[in-house]
């Protein structure tokens, strides 16, 4: 398992106490919002800046250590989770989100009936539902 330094040096991107916080916090899982994000990392640091750690987020995003996604109507989230073109189901009660592996085949995972010339490298699916919680509690309340 390769340490934080290790992933950023091997990126090209410097080894800063910012970086290695928000690293540390999308390792621990989820799909979290920016202001969860700056939380856990202020637990860890004495003090960063909001601007610090979306810079830090947009870094990470660029060197592929990190991935933004935003579901719609959502605020944008990230997670450590890169490079296998998963996907995602959002719960339309809570707002949960978890990861769902590739529908079909290997990476693009989907192929379009006419890519316009483009050569796709990625696919980006969102799945809507209720999540086990909402649905029990949607069955409890009729």
């Amino acid at each position: 398992m390769s340490s934080g330094a290790e992933l950023l040096r091997s990126r090209g991107l410097r080894v800063t106490r910012p970086r290695l916080a928000v690293l540390d916090v999308l390792a621990a899982g989820g799909h979290l919002e920016v202001d969860e994000i700056i939380r856990r990392v202020r637990e860890r640091l004495d003090s960063v800046s909001t601007q610090a750690v979306y810079d830090v987020l947009g870094a990470l995003s660029r060197a592929g250590l990190s991935r933004r996604i935003e579901p719609a109507g959502s605020p944008a989230r990230y997670e450590a989770r890169t490079g296998d073109n998963h996907h995602h189901v959002v719960c339309r009660g809570c707002g949960e989100i978890a990861d769902v592996d590739c529908a079909t085949g290997s990476a693009p995972c989907l192929d379009p009936s006419s890519a316009q010339g483009f050569e796709i490298d990625e696919a980006e699916v969102t799945f809507w539902g209720l999540c086990p919680a909402c649905r029990a509690r949607r069955c409890a309340d009729d």
